[in-house]
């Protein structure tokens, strides 16, 4: 059976599962793993499997990025413009995340103590200009709030991503497209795994005062430099490739489609649950790339390329409840943590790192941090992300209109 589809059914679940994973693992986290609370499995998972979330919003954001330059390709069309491209992805995570970057900043030496010298100074210059991904020094661009590394390496992954289009789209001269552009795309694949591999080859980190116990600072020592933004592309470049996958099968709907959607969804779950019970480690794959790379990435990727030409499952993930909670996601990762120190700095002492081990204290504290961050993440979405969204689109069309009107 085939039809056209332009709802890409899958990708919801993927964004609200990823942040939710990132945010249990973070509660998890402050559990004794010593006590009764601490040996259930959903604690020691996710106390375990965060990062197996971040790897999910790695292949997620490569998936959707990359499918109008695939579309182009196939069509014989040009090269997206690269200006809106940067635009709509400057619009998207800049205002947000330089407001909670900025917020934790100051939260950070006010509130906790830090100590506002030179080197936090460079580490929050680091990421305003969203280049703290390239040095363990700049890693973690802010104390307190230890999931803001992420993005520097996504805006790395943002910058790659049109640098590998352009490679396949010079190499056929614009005749390179189908199956062979996805072929070629696995060049791009490799020479991001090449260039991880001598990254982490080559950069040494000294070992003082290095590991978790030393801080945020301590902890990037030990994640540089098997964590950097070749390795994060990789991810990244396999959602892209997941892409062109689903660009060439979108005119197609069936129950095969549910059955590879699901099959992978279980295989994904499935991983992370042994690993997580496993614990312990970034649980390195290839080459030494985070969360077992590529079989974890692979199968997020099956999905997203897959449900959209689903007759059943894409429709039951993205219901209306996840898709509200995908929209305001990013919120929701930029924020929980703050909100999780202050909760824990203001009223539940006990929610220090693993010393928690009251059933309840726990679940109401974590109801609390779940509810406050949500009402955050609404109105960042409801105030600065969809404005700064809107007011893209209309830079975008008042470019085309004058394109358009003569000289």
């Amino acid at each position: 059976m085939t039809t056209n589809t332009t709802r890409l059914y899958g990708a919801d679940f993927i964004r609200a599962s990823a942040c939710f994973i990132v945010l249990f693992h973070h509660l998890a986290q402050r559990v004794d793993v010593r006590s009764e609370l601490g040996s259930n499995a959903f604690i020691h998972v996710f106390n375990s499997a965060g990062g197996f979330g971040v790897a999910m919003f790695f292949v997620l954001s490569g998936f959707l990025l990359a499918r109008p330059f695939w579309q182009a390709l196939d069509a014989g069309e040009p090269v997206p413009s690269l200006r809106i491209y940067a635009l709509r992805r400057a619009a998207r995570i800049v205002p947000g995340f330089w407001l909670a970057l900025t917020a934790t900043f100051i939260f950070s030496v006010t509130v906790f103590g830090a100590v506002l010298d030179s080197w936090l100074w460079l580490r929050y210059a680091a990421g305003m200009l969203l280049v703290s991904d390239w040095h363990w020094t700049t890693l973690f661009p802010v104390e307190v709030n230890g999931p803001l590394w992420s993005i520097g390496f996504e805006v790395s992954s943002y910058v790659m991503l049109p640098l590998g289009f352009l490679a396949i789209f010079a190499l056929g001269q614009g005749r390179l497209r189908g199956w062979p552009a996805r072929l070629a795309w696995l060049v791009v694949l490799a020479a991001a795994l090449g260039a991880h591999w001598l990254f982490y080859s080559n950069v040494e980190v000294d070992s003082v005062r290095r590991g978790w116990n030393y801080g945020l600072q301590g902890g990037a020592k030990l994640w540089m430099p098997w964590f950097n933004p070749f390795g994060f592309f990789a991810m990244f470049a396999t959602g892209a490739l997941a892409a062109g996958i689903q660009v060439a099968v979108a005119r197609f709907r069936s129950i095969l489609f549910d059955v590879v959607a699901v099959g992978a969804l279980v295989i994904a779950g499935w991983a992370m649950w042994v690993m997580g019970l496993r614990g312990g480690g970034e649980f390195y794959g290839w080459l030494q790339v985070p969360y077992q790379f590529p079989t974890f990435h692979v199968m997020i990727g099956l999905a997203l390329a897959a449900a959209p030409s689903s007759l059943l499952v894409g429709r039951i993930l993205d219901n209306p409840l996840v898709s509200w909670l995908a929209r305001i996601s990013f919120g929701i990762y930029v924020w929980h943590y703050l909100v999780l120190e202050l909760v824990r700095h203001y009223w539940v002492p006990e929610m220090d790192h693993s010393t928690m081990s009251d059933p309840t204290k726990f679940l109401v504290a974590s109801a609390i941090i779940s509810v406050i961050t949500l009402v955050i993440a609404t109105l960042s979405w409801r105030w600065l992300e969809l404005p700064m969204i809107n007011w893209a689109r209309g830079l975008e069309r008042r470019k085309s209109i004058d394109q358009r009107m003569p000289a």
